[in-house]
């Protein structure tokens, strides 16, 4: 048993619905493309920004918000030849996220709810999530984890998009130990103690590596979470 689990999020607990994105792409090909792209062309673009913007946050260790990713498609779809003065970037999001909800994403697997209450009823540790974010902001994803009932797990939760600092950056993975502090009063916190659990060999591995933490790497290998209680 570890003092402290952290868990990143996306492909780790949970994944998008797939009908959320191509519900999305339908949507901004109809209402945002002047030029007639194709659907694939749209989809290609959300393809590319995500791509970008994910390598930018690891590389800076900033964070890139969702509006700005979604002007970016937007740009992109026009050949960057559209003025994105006059759209209402907080209707798009609305929009956006009432979508989300009603395309939900699920739980990564079968055994993640499992584990998790396994661990949970173990006793004696603390739990949090440490998660990067792109087109969807930390504000929804804690609405969405409501909804999955899985927010009762996490005594804390971080945003790349609320702190300003995305993973590997050290920096969030100290904010992180500040919490943990926090919420284990009085008691003497142990780095060898705390894990953090992740798909994202660069995101999850090297920046708790980095941060002087345990660390695991699930779901992108041949490892699945159960093997935190294995």
């Amino acid at each position: 048993m570890y003092q402290h689990y952290s868990f990143d999020l996306w492909l780790t607990l949970i994944k998008s619905n797939p009908y959320f994105k191509i519900e999305r792409t339908k949507i901004f090909h109809r209402d945002f493309n002047p030029t007639g792209k194709s659907i694939d062309e749209v989809a290609k673009a959300f393809r590319q920004v995500d791509l970008m913007c994910n390598a930018v946050n690891e590389s800076t260790g900033k964070n890139i918000d969702a509006d700005e990713m979604y002007l970016m498609v937007i740009s992109l779809i026009n050949d960057n030849q559209l003025s994105l003065a006059d759209i209402d970037t907080a209707k798009l999001y609305q929009d956006m996220d009432k979508l989300l909800f009603y395309y939900l994403p699920v739980v990564y697997s079968s055994v993640t709810i499992p584990t998790l209450q396994h661990l949970k009823e173990k006793g004696g540790s603390t739990f949090s999530l440490l998660s990067n974010t792109g087109f969807i902001k930390g504000a929804t994803l804690r609405k969405v984890l409501v909804e999955l009932k899985m927010n009762e797990y996490f005594d804390f939760q971080l945003y790349s998009d609320e702190v300003g600092m995305s993973k590997p950056n050290p920096s969030l993975f100290f904010l992180m130990m500040q919490h943990i502090k926090r919420i284990n009063t009085g008691e003497t916190i142990n780095l060898n103690k705390i894990i953090h659990i992740g798909d994202n060999p660069k995101a999850d591995i090297e920046g708790a590596n980095t941060a002087g933490i345990k660390s695991l790497l699930i779901n992108s290998n041949n490892q699945s979470i159960l093997s935190l209680i294995s």
